[in-house]
């Protein structure tokens, strides 16, 4: 018997110039999908210059969705930053940057197109958060309150939309090869180098990834952990909190040590 043909969706993403964007953009498109590919810079492959601190740039993208397609099945929130730093030395600056980003570039977005997905009883919101969403290592106070308030806000929508045909879920993989760091601010150069030593080791790509997602997404999954360290991290914290709790304060104190 052959496989049936996947039925084609509408598909928006955020932060699609590059690394997992681009990962996602790409997936989407093999599976026959339609995407909507945005970014806050022009380049090679990106349909629509969105920034997502912009109000504006979310009413200009809602209107061309409507005239493109006139609905939208699927919004992946991707676009983010890299963060964080010891909780002594990142500034409240650097908190209200990474927030307005992280946090709110997804809840603008989903304001922006729940009215649209209301009207018309269905669609898939997609949140790109982390693993540091779920765990909580030293050092990354302001990444990891974002991202776990990102997967709250995720929940809350999942609740609330439901009732109208909307389903959400969220993506938090641990770490990857991608060009996120590129995008790394912080007064806490010392954690900097230590999350890009990890980024770089990391044997996992944006592909990886973006095709984890599609498979959680057709699995109805709410959330979405990709990748095996995530899930091994994950369930380590939720099966023996003990042990969970001594791994993260040996990590403290390795960065404690780093940093005398």
């Amino acid at each position: 018997m052959s496989t049936p043909t996947p039925t084609p969706r509408r598909v928006l993403v955020t932060g699609a110039a590059s690394g997992l964007g681009a990962a996602l953009v790409a997936a989407f498109r093999a599976r026959g999908d339609e995407v909507l590919a945005t970014d806050r810079v022009t380049g090679d492959g990106i349909d629509l210059v969105l920034d997502i601190t912009s109000d504006a740039d979310w009413s200009s993208a809602v209107e061309a969705v409507r005239e493109r397609w006139g609905g939208l099945d699927v919004l992946v929130n991707n676009a983010g930053v890299a963060g964080g730093g010891r909780v002594d030395v990142c500034t409240i600056d650097e908190w209200q940057w990474i927030t307005d980003i992280n946090l709110f570039g997804a809840v603008r977005g989903t304001r922006a197109f729940v009215p649209l997905l209301k009207e018309q009883g269905s669609g898939h919101l997609v949140n790109v958060a982390s693993l540091a969403g779920l765990v909580h290592p030293a050092g990354m106070g302001s990444y990891n309150a974002v991202k776990a308030a990102v997967v709250a806000f995720t929940e809350t929508c999942g609740h609330e939309l439901a009732a109208h045909g909307i389903r959400a879920s969220v993506v938090c993989p641990s770490y990857f090869r991608t060009n996120l760091m590129d995008s790394m601010q912080g007064s806490d150069e010392l954690v900097g180098q230590v999350v890009a030593g990890l980024v770089e080791r990391s044997p996992i790509t944006a592909d990886d990834i973006a095709a984890a997602v599609l498979a959680g997404m057709e699995a109805g999954d709410d959330v979405i952990v990709p990748d095996e360290p995530a899930r091994q991290a994950y369930f380590l914290k939720w099966a023996d909190r003990p042990a969970y709790d001594a791994v993260m304060r040996d990590q403290a104190a390795k960065l404690h040590r780093a940093g005398s």
